[in-house]
């Protein structure tokens, strides 16, 4: 009868060291889950600024040329003003092509590094 009160003493002590270690896992993933998510917002944060200050690029632009369209005096100066705001545009557009992979590599470096580092393992 003692024999089988250890074995189940050390059974339910087993038990509770179990349920402890699955306790500070959960609570490792969660802050680790914590973690990467502050960091995305973060990273979402910065691209958004960026994406909002090229918008009012983008507006500042169509401006411009309203501006300059309103006081030119012949039809070559119109083209001209014409293709001069069409080639910033192209511009703008290889620039936004750069700027969005760019942005795609930041957030995957993000999820990456916060995956690798701070991600407990089961073991």
């Amino acid at each position: 009868m003692a024999n089988r009160s250890q074995s189940d003493t050390s059974a339910t002590a087993a038990a509770k060291q179990q349920m402890a270690d699955f306790s500070k896992f959960g609570e490792a993933q969660a802050e680790a889950t914590l973690a990467m998510q502050k960091e995305l917002i973060d990273t979402y944060e910065q691209i958004s600024r960026a994406w909002l200050a090229r918008v009012k690029s983008e507006a500042d632009l169509w401006s411009e040329l309203v501006t300059k369209i309103s006081s030119v005096r012949s039809v070559p100066d119109a083209l001209g003003a014409y293709q001069q705001c069409v080639a910033q545009r192209m511009q703008l557009v290889a620039d936004d092509g750069r700027r969005m992979l760019e942005d795609s590599q930041k957030i995957m470096s993000t999820v990456t590094r916060a995956m690798s580092n701070g991600w407990p393992s089961a073991a």
